[in-house]
């Protein structure tokens, strides 16, 4: 179902950092928005430097913030480094959300992926880096299509029970792995996931056919990263910034990183065409619109923001107060809908609608 079909009431928003919502079918307490640290360090040509990085995180802290999403190889290391000092002296006041997979040595097959020996050892990497003897929440980063479920959830349930680890999320991801995960996870007794993440913004909608509604289903908050789609939402970018060479656009700048994520394109322009327009109608900014947007959806939790600087992070927090009214979201979701596709549009059907129901009229 579409997200403007799903979409929380007006009234349904929250307003500030510090009016939290439970993550997923959890009970851990977490902000409407989430701050990110890829920007943490200088090491892949674009972040901030520390002076910097501090700022932002004292600035979404005093908001009243507490989620933090941060991985084992962001900048080499310096993000969970710079993030476990920074947090260190309100440590228990926070929520740490960490991944694994990525590789920590090229050259060494068993230190990336999502096989036990991997999890172990990049979680007491993470521990070490962040200071802190426990995660509050540990992601599978990405899917490596070798390691058996049933390897990637005991593993997670182990370090729950050693109190390592308090909750397991999954990231980049097939919603049927995901949902076959669950299912063993319940009827063995074992650590639930309860936080998804995935790429979800105006540009990138196609988790609407699986991800989403199977997210809600089964008990997993969304938590969307790039909502801004590397920066192109926000209208930094023109005709001029577009390339068909994107193999060539791996690191250097954000540039780099947008026409690589597949996000700076001609539909992407003209997607953030009319975020500009509508934000200029309602007197706000490009970020703040599609920040808002994706908090519409009731099966998110908490975007996740990858503020620079203190300015763009006080800039994307405008969003929590944004109202939109209903031709802005009409055509928000005529600029960025995808094709749910098969079965989901054939069930959509009169003639399949009628197949099942009849002429009687069935509320939800």
């Amino acid at each position: 179902m579409l997200a403007e079909q799903r979409s929380r009431p007006s009234n349904g928003h929250a307003s500030a950092l510090d009016s939290y919502r439970l993550l997923g079918r959890s009970g851990l307490r977490v902000s409407p928005l989430a701050l990110g640290t890829m920007t943490f360090g200088t090491e892949w040509g674009w972040g901030s430097d520390k002076d910097e990085a501090r700022s932002v995180f004292d600035t979404y802290v005093g908001r009243g913030g507490n989620f933090l999403d941060t991985a084992n190889r962001y900048t080499g290391g310096t993000a969970e480094e710079w993030l476990g000092e920074f947090a260190a002296p309100v440590r228990e006041s926070l929520v740490l959300a960490t991944k694994y997979t990525g590789t920590q040595r090229l050259t060494d097959p068993n230190s990336g992926g999502n096989h036990r020996k991997s999890m172990v050892a990049s979680v007491e990497s993470s521990l070490r880096r962040l200071r802190t003897d426990y995660l509050d929440l540990l992601y599978v980063h990405m899917w490596d299509g070798l390691t058996p479920v049933e390897e990637i959830l005991r593993g997670l349930d182990d370090l729950v029970r050693a109190g390592k680890v308090l909750y397991a999320g999954i990231s980049n991801t097939p919603a049927w792995q995901i949902a076959r995960m669950q299912t063993i996870a319940d009827l063995r007794g074992w650590s639930p996931l309860v936080a998804l993440q995935i790429e979800y913004n105006l540009l990138e909608r196609t988790g609407e056919r699986e991800l989403v509604p199977m997210a809600h289903e089964l008990g997993l908050g969304v938590i969307p990263w790039s909502p801004l789609a590397s920066g192109v939402l926000t209208g930094k970018y023109a005709r001029a910034d577009l390339t068909t060479d994107a193999a060539a656009c791996r690191a250097g700048s954000r540039r780099d990183l947008a026409v690589a994520n597949g996000s700076l394109t001609d539909r992407g322009l003209a997607i953030a065409a009319v975020v500009a327009d509508i934000a200029d109608q309602l007197g706000r900014t490009p970020a703040q619109v599609a920040v808002a947007w994706t908090l519409r959806n009731p099966a998110v939790t908490a975007p996740i923001l990858g503020a620079r600087t203190p300015a763009q992070l006080a800039d994307n927090l405008g969003a929590l107060d944004l109202e939109f009214d209903d031709e802005h979201l009409r055509r928000l979701h005529d600029a960025s809908a995808v094709d749910l596709g098969y079965p989901h549009d054939f069930l959509d059907r009169p003639l399949a609608r009628s197949a099942i129901f009849g002429d009687t009229r069935i509320a939800r």
